[in-house]
């Protein structure tokens, strides 16, 4: 049995997604040994070669700095997006382009994962909410992430900064805010990321199969819901996926 080095950063969205390439990889009769940590130390050690296969850059632009010289990209796993939401299903509010308007009703406090905050500081300059009295209350992403969890659920009217995938997508109750400034950025590709010269030692089947998997966001949504709300594994929640159990068909 082959063996190869599988990173991915430490969030439970890379962990969902890693599952699923960890099922495929090991179908195909490869062992992974898993590593994960911060994504600047995981980036140097694919620099270095350390890493086999990277899961899952978010490219063009989010994370553009780990394609070095020598790593290969693969596949369309699936495609995230950062965006900012509001609670309730309809409302007022249907664009960033309001906000800065908004009654009393609309807290001025945004909760912001700490992946996000650079995004959030170009909303705040693009739409003119700091002018507005909005602010940006920063933590750690899981820290963030629970928060506008129980935000929703207690059907509080706040600004939601949220990537997609996220568990918070399965939950629903809420809808995406319309950005027409495009302070946010665009839309990215989660991408599997090969270290130099590993392409040509896999076995084409291999290749294709992983170049040719595609997730989307929804599924490693209720991936990431199986394991935060249903204490699921990652590889259980794969596992569910790949048994049709997650999503209705």
């Amino acid at each position: 049995m082959t063996t190869l080095t599988l990173a991915y950063p430490e969030s439970t969205v890379h962990e969902a997604t890693a599952a699923a390439i960890i099922r495929v990889l090991e179908a195909n009769d490869i062992e992974p040994e898993v590593v994960t940590g911060p994504k600047s130390i995981l980036a140097t050690m694919l620099k270095n070669q350390e890493i086999d296969l990277y899961v899952s850059a978010w490219l063009p632009d989010e994370d553009a700095a780990l394609l070095t010289p020598g790593v290969t990209p693969l596949g369309t796993l699936f495609h995230p997006e950062i965006c900012c939401c509001i609670p309730g299903e309809e409302g007022a509010y249907t664009s960033l382009a309001d906000i800065a308007q908004a009654g009393p009703e609309l807290s001025r406090t945004i909760i912001t994962p700490a992946s996000l905050l650079p995004h959030m500081e170009k909303v705040l300059d693009a739409y003119g909410l700091a002018a507005a009295g909005f602010t940006l209350a920063p933590s750690p992403d899981a820290e963030a992430i629970a928060a506008l969890n129980t935000v929703l659920t207690r059907g509080e009217l706040a600004i939601m900064p949220l990537y997609q995938p996220c568990f918070l997508f399965h939950v629903g109750g809420f809808r995406i805010l319309t950005d027409p400034k495009k302070a946010l950025g665009n839309e990215q590709t989660a991408r599997l990321l090969l270290r130099q010269g590993l392409r040509d030692e896999l076995e084409q089947d291999l290749v294709d199969e992983l170049d040719e998997l595609m997730l989307s966001a929804k599924i490693i949504s209720a991936m990431d819901y199986a394991m935060h709300v249903e204490g699921m594994s990652a590889d259980e929640a794969a596992e569910a996926w790949q048994r049709g159990r997650l999503l209705p068909r």
